[in-house]
Parts: C-alpha cells; sequence; structure tokens
C-alpha cells in the first residue's frame, strides 16, 4: 500500500485528489478536490457518504437536492487557506450535490461514510473556532470548522491546520487506531496539504508516519509538497514540519467505525511530555495568521 501519494497520483474522474474508502483500502473516510474554471459546475451523488464543501481558493454556490426539495448556500469562500476561515456546506447521503463557481476556484469535499442523514445545512465562518494549539516551535493553528462538539455530522470530523515555517505540528505524535472507551478512537485519516511559497519558490515540509503494535505497521517518512496526500490508517503520526519561511497548511479528514463520534488520541510515550512543557512557553507571536469574521448583524 502507498500511503504518500504525491501531487497528481490521487486524479479521479474531474478531481485532483480523489480518496475513496475503495482507493484508500479502509472503510468511512474520504476526500476530493476540485477545480472549477470560471463559470464551471460539477455535480455528484452523495451515495452513503456525507460531505462538507469547504473552499480552498475562491467562491462557489452549492445546491443540494434531494425527494425533499433543493436548496443553496452560496459560499463566500476565501482568496486562499492562509488568508481567511472559510465558510461550508454540509451536504447529507442519498443526495444529489451541485458545486458552482461564476470566478472558479478549488473546492475540497471532504467525506465519510455514514448511517444517519442529516439536513443539508450552512456553516458560517463566523462560527468556525480558531484554535491556538501548542506553544514555542509547536506552535499552530487548528481551524476547527467540522470537529467534533462544534458541527454536528453522523462520522466526518474535518479540521484545517497552519503550522507557521519552522514549526512542527502533529507533535507529539499520536495515534488513534484502538478503540479504548474514553481514551481513544478508531478513525481513518488523510492529510492533504498546500504550502506558502516566498518570492516565487514553492514551499514543503515532511511527515512522519511510524508503526504503532503488531498488525498496525504503516511506515511513512515523506517530503511532501502542494497537492501531496498522506493516507495514515493506523500508528503514530506526527510530526508535520514545515520548513522555515514557508508555512505549512494541511486538511484533516477522519472518520470511523465508532458509534461515539469523538477525536480521542493517545500520545507517543517517548514524547509525550513535550505537551507538558507548553505552559512555560510563550506561543508563536506569528499566530494567529487570522481569526474567524465577526458575524453579520
Amino acid at each position: 500500500m502507498t500511503y504518500h501519494l504525491p501531487a497528481g497520483q490521487a486524479l479521479g474522474g474531474p478531481y485532483t485528489v480523489d480518496v475513496t474508502p475503495e482507493k484508500a483500502g479502509w472503510g468511512h473516510s474520504s476526500l476530493r478536490v476540485l477545480q472549477l474554471p470560471p463559470g464551471g459546475s460539477h455535480a455528484f451523488d452523495t451515495g452513503d457518504s456525507e460531505w462538507i464543501v469547504v473552499p480552498l481558493s475562491g467562491a462557489c454556490s452549492v445546491a443540494c437536492a434531494d425527494d425533499s426539495g433543493r436548496q443553496t448556500f452560496d459560499l463566500h469562500g476565501r482568496p486562499d487557506v492562509f488568508s481567511a476561515v472559510s465558510d461550508f456546506a454540509y451536504v447529507p447521503r442519498d443526495a444529489r450535490a451541485t458545486v458552482t463557481s461564476a470566478a472558479g476556484g478549488r473546492f475540497a469535499l471532504t467525506g465519510a461514510r455514514c448511517s444517519r442523514r442529516l439536513p443539508a445545512r450552512y456553516g458560517p465562518a463566523s462560527e468556525v473556532p480558531v484554535e491556538l494549539r501548542g506553544t514555542g516551535t509547536c506552535s499552530r493553528q487548528v481551524n476547527n470548522f467540522g470537529a467534533a462538539g462544534v458541527f454536528e455530522c453522523d462520522k466526518l470530523i474535518a479540521v484545517e491546520v497552519i503550522t507557521p515555517g519552522g514549526n512542527w505540528s502533529s507533535f507529539p505524535p499520536h495515534k488513534h487506531d484502538e478503540h479504548r472507551p474514553g481514551e481513544e478512537s478508531v478513525l481513518e485519516e488523510i492529510y492533504y496539504f498546500e504550502f506558502a511559497g516566498h518570492d516565487g519558490v514553492p514551499g514543503l515540509g515532511y511527515q512522519r508516519v511510524s508503526p504503532s503494535g503488531p498488525g498496525r505497521d504503516t511506515d511513512v517518512l515523506a517530503e511532501v509538497r502542494d497537492g501531496d496526500v498522506v493516507l495514515i490508517p493506523d500508528g503514530w503520526h506526527g510530526p508535520s514540519m514545515a520548513t522555515p519561511g514557508h508555512h505549512m497548511y494541511y486538511l484533516n479528514v477522519m472518520a470511523g467505525p465508532e458509534d461515539e463520534r469523538a477525536w480521542l488520541i493517545c500520545d507517543h510515550p517517548d514524547h509525550a511530555w513535550v505537551r507538558d512543557t507548553w505552559p512555560d512557553q510563550p506561543a508563536d507571536p506569528r499566530l494567529p495568521l487570522y481569526t474567524a469574521p465577526e458575524a453579520s448583524a
């Protein structure tokens, strides 16, 4: 199994990234990245999965049609992932969704197989919690637009992480590949990367995943660049390292078989002590890169 998919190796149909449970060899998590030209439109059936459509760059409208009728959500989007929080749209399973963009753009479709059919909804950018996690060189920003406990889904968990150049995120290394009620949940995870360039030079970073035990042998040490994907069915994942001078963005998509939709993790025992040092250090002064906008009156 190939767990690191460089840009262009996860193509599928109209998508520049098309990760399905079948392609990943697991049961739940999906990610598609859709590039639309000005005036472009794309329709898809949601099937047995729920989806959140979040703009990576540009604005769009998302229409959702089913037996009960049709709803359309206009997403203001953003210029790019390093400049603003985006609004988003949730579309349920067993529906027909259409994404249309007047000016064109790039849009992530984060998905998870699910059982419950929840209503289609709009998620305003003003309601996305922007969290600063870690301190010192472990400082990063997390946009919790689709986090458990923030936005209701059946199975899907999706967040964005921005790591300033030179910092480490996904650290201490952690895992979520065992069912331990109240302590750890089983979640398949997808990382999708983008980087801020400098003077025309593209950015890059590094991603580590290491085996966490018998039968859980995922092992990755990858140089990652714009559009790359890393699949994490199991294992200790982290650090995610941003090279100096280039901010790193990754979109995390998670889902699994647990009855409870929760992000419960276990830190690597060799590195868990690092978390205890955070209260003694200031957060990186470059963060947050931005905050959620005020709600409109």
